[in-house]
C-alpha cells in the first residue's frame, strides 16, 4: 500500500517562491533540511490541512532556469471560493492559461511551474 507523500519543483531563487507560495495560494514551510556546506536546500510547504507537501529544491551552484518542456505535468489546488480565487490570481498577474469550459484555470510560479486551480466540489 502506497500513500501520496510529497512533490518536488527545483527552483531558483528560494525566497521569490516561498513568498509566492505563501501569497498566491496559503502554503507555509513545515521543514528545511540543508546541506552542511550550503550547496542545497529542501523545504517542505504544506497546507495546514493535508499531509501533503510541496517540495523545494534550491541548488546553489545552479543558475540556469530548469526545462520545464511543455508544462504537460502539474500540480491541481481545490479552492473552497472559485471566484475569490481567480481574482486573486488575476491581481497577482500569475494567471497563464484559462479554461472556461472545464471551469479550470492554471497560475504559473516564478520558475514557470504550472498549478492548475479547481473548484471544490
Amino acid at each position: 500500500m502506497f500513500t501520496f507523500n510529497h512533490y518536488n519543483f527545483n527552483i531558483l531563487n528560494l525566497e521569490k517562491s516561498l513568498k509566492f507560495y505563501e501569497d498566491a495560494l496559503g502554503l507555509k514551510e513545515v521543514r528545511r533540511l540543508e546541506a552542511p556546506d550550503g550547496s542545497w536546500k529542501l523545504v517542505y510547504l504544506g497546507d495546514g490541512v493535508t499531509d501533503f507537501s510541496l517540495e523545494l529544491t534550491w541548488l546553489k551552484d545552479r543558475t540556469q532556469p530548469y526545462n520545464l518542456g511543455e508544462n504537460e505535468f502539474h500540480l491541481a489546488f481545490e479552492s473552497a471560493d472559485f471566484n475569490a480565487a481567480y481574482e486573486k490570481h488575476k491581481k497577482m498577474d500569475c494567471i497563464c492559461f484559462e479554461n472556461p469550459e472545464m471551469g479550470i484555470y492554471f497560475i504559473n510560479d516564478p520558475d514557470n511551474y504550472w498549478i492548475e486551480i479547481i473548484p471544490k466540489k
